[in-house]
């Protein structure tokens, strides 16, 4: 199996909970039988990435990073930069944005998957058309009393958040419903 079937297999195996991740899943499936190579940023109309949506064992925490292009507290994630194994990614970008030591899966099965506008930003000096982010998120718990690091040349904070904290600071609205969801799925592990 190639990695791009991996992936599309993740979206394809994935039971949509609600009409917009219904809808997002026909669109991702749409895009990759029209043969396109989601798995690459190459693919500058859209391509996969992969959250981390950590949460402490009470459940009422989540350990989040102050993105330095949107200038705002965000989801742990990254892009699959080539590997399908979208649950690897996220786990692999947790470590990586937060170094969290501890960090433990609460299921190799995503909690959700959505369609994200990204718009045209600039990153290392150069500009990023506006694309699609097919994203997959993944639920992991760790100990907030482990030290987090930043990962200065993608985050200038990582902190664990309360739902009252990540709902009211959000800048981006069309994120709101989607944490919200992330919130309400975290209870129930």
């Amino acid at each position: 199996m190639t990695s791009a079937d991996t992936a599309k297999n993740t979206i394809l195996n994935y039971t949509p909970q609600n009409e917009r991740e219904k809808k997002d899943k026909e669109l991702i499936l749409r895009y990759l039988s029209e043969g396109h190579d989601a798995l690459l940023r190459s693919d500058i109309v859209g391509h996969f990435t992969a959250s981390a949506w950590i949460t402490d064992p009470s459940r009422s925490l989540v350990l989040m990073a102050f993105h330095n292009i949107y200038k705002h507290w965000a989801w742990i994630g990254g892009h699959a930069d080539g590997d399908g194994d979208l649950f690897a990614v996220a786990g692999r970008e947790a470590v990586e944005e937060t170094s969290v030591p501890d960090l433990r899966p609460l299921s190799d099965r995503p909690v959700s998957i959505e369609v994200l506008g990204v718009p045209s930003h600039i990153r290392r000096g150069e500009i990023v058309s506006a694309h699609l982010h097919f994203n997959v998120t993944y639920l992991f718990e760790a100990d907030p009393a482990s030290p987090v690091f930043i990962k200065a040349d993608e985050n200038s904070a990582v902190g664990w958040r309360n739902e009252g904290q990540i709902l009211s600071s959000e800048s981006e609205p069309e994120m709101i419903p989607i944490y919200t969801k992330l919130l309400q799925r975290m209870e129930k592990f």
